[in-house]
């Protein structure tokens, strides 16, 4: 079969290719056009576009890039037609997805959402779109079956991706093993991990820079993504020049005593690997002040929705500075009771996310699907 598949971020790029390979167990025949990156392309996708182009942060900078935004849409929609596939997958990514999945509906084109947007979180108006466009929605946390479920829309819950990708990695060093490969000296690692984005980046990596001041028996490390040069980040580590390391985020952080780490996928990411951490986010005055009026959810962290409590703290906007960062960090590194309760806290997490086998899950759901 023909798939056409979009996603418009780093985190979707990796799902995406773990389902992929999974389809293709089932579908030798598997043929896949899409939008995506570096992991997707490696299981053999014609990528239309590179999530490198796509991926825009909050209300005002979506605005000042709507030109692009609907030219892209635009040639999506004149290349799905085109290809003329036998379905549609989307990956989150809602603001784009969904205006395509109305498009592929009306061309009666299957769609199927895998990751469902957090409708949960802000504008529910979008679960009408969702039911009306999309045919098969597979979810990935345990609380959005039940809430699908009270607008009368039957979706698959199929487990988390991420526990596959954990499971995946089987070159996790020790220490030693990490810092010689890495060049580091050999003094405990706090890490940083300030998101994907240019303007994630450029928000959040020069207030966690300036909380290495004061720890200065430890050494920072940044997560960097190949997407940026060692020079960008320099630019924003407050004149730090703090070693950034590429494409070895999970490995990092599985040798560091805590981390750093701005509010998405990556904190789930952290939490499952079992890193003790905070969680950090900033966005534009306007952005945020738009997104607090829209946001209906008590946390922004995924850990915390997940748990229903305050696993992890969480410093957003004005609380997201040198000296809350600090305090946290002290509390983190010094107090081995609060480091136990991110330990037992992260368990009962991943017992909540149904144990690994979403790729394979989502895999088998579409073939069902399709062949009905």
């Amino acid at each position: 079969m023909k798939y056409y598949i979009i996603a418009g971020e780093a985190s979707g790029d990796l799902h995406a290719s773990n389902l992929m390979r999974a389809i293709k167990l089932r579908d030798s025949e598997a043929e896949f056009r899409a939008w995506g990156g570096d992991l997707m392309h490696e299981q053999g996708a014609t990528l239309v576009k590179h999530i490198n182009e796509l991926a825009f942060m909050g209300f005002v900078e979506v605005l000042l890039n709507l030109s692009t935004i609907l030219k892209n849409i635009r040639l999506c929609k004149k290349d799905i037609l085109q290809y003329q596939p036998d379905a549609v997958i989307f990956i989150d990514y809602p603001g784009f997805n969904l205006r395509i999945a109305e498009f592929a509906r009306k061309n009666k084109i299957k769609t199927i959402y895998y990751i469902s947007p957090q409708v949960w979180a802000w504008n529910k108006s979008r679960v009408k779109k969702i039911r009306r466009d999309i045919d098969k929605m597979l979810v990935i946390l345990p609380f959005e079956k039940q809430f699908y479920e009270k607008y009368n829309f039957s979706v698959e819950f199929v487990g988390h991706p991420l526990l596959d990708a954990l499971d995946q990695q089987d070159d996790i060093d020790s220490f030693p093993e990490f810092i010689i490969r890495n060049n580091l000296p050999d003094t405990p690692i706090i890490a940083l991990l300030p998101g994907s984005r240019k303007q994630e980046i450029s928000k959040m990596l020069p207030t966690m820079c300036k909380v290495s001041n004061y720890f200065p028996e430890y050494q920072f490390v940044i997560a960097g993504t190949r997407a940026h040069s060692n020079d960008f980040y320099n630019k924003y580590s407050n004149g730090k020049d703090l070693p950034v390391i590429y494409g070895q985020t999970y490995n990092l952080l599985s040798n560091s005593k805590a981390a750093m780490v701005t509010s998405g996928t990556a904190t789930l990411e952290t939490a499952l690997i079992g890193t003790p951490q905070i969680v950090c986010y900033k966005a534009s005055p306007v952005s945020y002040l738009i997104a607090r009026n829209l946001v209906d959810i008590k946390y922004i962290s995924l850990v915390n929705l997940i748990m229903d409590e305050e696993v992890v703290k969480e410093m957003i906007q004005n609380d997201f500075n040198t000296n809350m960062l600090v305090a946290e960090l002290k509390e983190i590194l010094t107090n081995q009771g609060y480091r136990n309760k991110f330990q037992k806290k992260y368990t009962l997490l991943r017992k909540k996310l149904g144990g690994s086998g979403a790729s394979v899950n989502a895999a088998k759901a579409i073939q069902n699907f399709l062949n009905e």
